[in-house]
């Protein structure tokens, strides 16, 4: 028998979602050979349809701009509705610090990534769809993967370097035992799609709007060919008590909030409804000798203000950026590897303060009755918006912020204290069967 075969590249990436295209992209633009294997084929399905305006300069960068405004709904902001009373409050990105900022994109994940993967395959990267890596060898100076296409075939590249953008699958952080369930917050996620849902009329009509309710929050997002996106984000406990069907008792929940329910009457759901659990955690590490971890293959937290997909374009191109000066600038490796890590661990940790809080009482009051004093609304629309990586100053007014939750949360001390320890209880863990089925 004749010896396998082993194809060689410069960067082999792992995953073709926004984080591994975007790597791809910038690496194959500047000239290095790039190898894309996608599990998958694509147009296919994906959730975490919502964009945020920071996106905008990305796909800019990556010469898609124009592509994904042809398929997006336009999206000028974000409403927030309370679960009790119907009280909402929106926000609109122009209003946030950077006036340039003001509007995104709700788009199809399957045209969507794409748009992105075809992109890295114009620029010169070889993409191969239906791919999976099965294996992986560090070696000095590199690394040997192994994969196996759909028909069975099995391949093998030699690779300098590794990018894993595996998303959810974090092929590496499961190899290295790099993955941690995040103690400080757990969810879990049942979706599906509508057709006929209420919608805002408008610039509003694209807005994506997040629906409070007991057990945690909705999403409600408008996509262009008329489908809403519904989505709802609940603790692992709540999920636990499920006794009928993952269709039966999503619409059952949605019951249990009657302002998305009113906006869903008339609605069809026209697709199955998938579930997906114990969705918080995150890696020890963002990179290490010959590979990097970026996008959801590092870190994943909650979707509820829609950062995803920024953070996955943006740790992409920091990866190929940290990649382009290890490579021609060696004396800087050092200090470049230090930069991608930084840039990992800053855009979580920004949004990850909110997200511990955000069905907490007392965050529930600042969300609905904002006020501009020292900037601080700015400074959150700021957030918003994903305006967390450039020189925009906002965050003096965003630790001012902070201090007004946590005096709000001391003024009413026994409901803070009731609130910590309801969400300590419904963080808890739930095995993985009780998820799907």
């Amino acid at each position: 028998m004749m010896p396998e075969s082993v194809s060689s590249c410069d960067v082999l990436v792992v995953g073709g979602g926004p984080a591994g295209s975007s790597a791809a992209s910038v690496l194959a633009e500047q000239g290095y050979r790039v190898v894309v294997l996608e599990k998958a084929r694509h147009p296919r399905f994906h959730i975490g349809e919502s964009l945020l305006p920071a996106n905008l300069p990305l796909l800019e960068r990556l010469g898609v701009a124009e592509q994904v405004r042809a398929i997006g709904m336009e999206k000028w902001g974000a409403e927030f509705v309370s679960p009790s009373d119907g009280r909402h409050q929106e926000f609109q990105f122009a209003n946030g610090w950077d006036k340039s900022l003001q509007l995104a994109y709700q788009v199809r994940r399957s045209e969507f990534d794409e748009i992105l993967l075809r992109r890295a395959g114009q620029l010169g990267a070889e993409v191969i769809e239906g791919c999976r890596v099965r294996d992986i060898e560090f070696l000095n100076g590199g690394a040997r993967i192994r994969a196996e296409h759909e028909d069975g075939r099995s391949q093998t590249w030699s690779a300098a370097t590794v990018i894993d953008a595996s998303g959810r699958d974090t092929f590496l952080g499961n190899r290295l035992q790099a993955k941690q369930r995040n103690k400080k917050h757990n969810s879990a996620a049942l979706y599906g799609h509508f057709r006929g849902a209420q919608r805002e009329c408008g610039r509003r009509e694209g807005n994506i709007t997040i629906f409070w309710f007991d057990h945690g929050w909705f999403w409600f997002i408008p996509l262009a060919d008329g489908a809403t996106s519904i989505g709802a984000v609940v603790w692992p406990h709540y999920l636990k008590t499920r006794t009928t069907s993952v269709r039966e008792f999503f619409l059952a929940s949605i019951a249990l909030c009657p302002p998305l329910a009113d906006k869903l009457k008339d609605a069809t759901l026209i697709s199955e409804v998938e579930a997906t659990g114990n969705y918080s955690y995150s890696c020890d590490r963002s990179h290490g000798a010959n590979y990097f971890l970026i996008g959801d293959a590092y870190t994943f937290i909650d979707p509820v203000f829609s950062s995803g997909v920024m953070l996955a374009m943006n740790s992409g191109i920091a990866a190929a950026e940290a990649i382009h000066a290890c490579r021609t600038q060696p004396a800087t490796a050092g200090r470049a590897l230090k930069k991608f890590d930084r840039i990992m661990r800053h855009g979580p940790k920004q949004f990850s303060w909110f997200i511990y809080r955000v069905t907490n009482p007392t965050m529930r009051e600042l969300f609905l009755g904002p006020r501009n004093v020292l900037r601080m609304e700015e400074a959150l629309l700021s957030l918003l918006a994903g305006d967390i990586f450039g020189r925009t100053p906002i965050w003096t007014a965003l630790r001012l912020l902070k201090g007004v939750y946590f005096a709000m949360s001391l003024a009413n001390l026994g409901r803070t204290i009731r609130a910590a320890r309801r969400r300590a209880f419904n963080i808890r863990p739930v095995p993985e069967q009780v998820i799907g089925g």
